[in-house]
């Protein structure tokens, strides 16, 4: 009985073994293009680094609702535009000063979210 058990047990298991190799079609360059904007905190409001600080220039994020049938321009779309273009600019943070949707249609938008905000060089950000 043990025989009969053992024989395909085996054979599954030799099955499984192989020369697998796992293919992508993403690249490395593009996933740290993605996901740059991770690497600038965001400071709002009140709230500025405790340490000081370099300007670098004026960003903007910005997102446009193009028909009826698309998502809302979202506040939250155009801040993440806005810390990579601040990322673009060699920054490791953001002064947001202000966001603003637009709900009223015009050039081509049905609604717009716009951030704005200063490019900032900190020895550290804070996060």
């Amino acid at each position: 009985m043990k025989t009969l058990l053992i024989a395909p047990l085996v054979l599954l298991l030799s099955a499984c073994a192989g020369d697998y190799k796992f293919n992508t079609n993403l690249d490395g360059e593009a996933i740290d293009e993605y996901f740059k904007a991770s690497d600038v905190a965001v400071f709002e409001g009140n709230t500025h680094p405790t340490v000081p600080y370099e300007i670098i220039g004026l960003v903007e994020g910005e997102t446009c609702q193009e028909s009826a049938n698309d998502a809302p321009a979202s506040i939250s779309e155009a801040r993440t535009l806005a810390r990579r273009a601040a990322a673009d600019k060699g920054a490791n943070a953001i002064l947001i000063k202000k966001c603003m949707v637009f709900e009223e249609q015009g050039q081509a938008c049905f609604s717009r979210a716009v951030c704005v905000g200063q490019a900032i060089k900190t020895p550290e950000a804070d996060k």
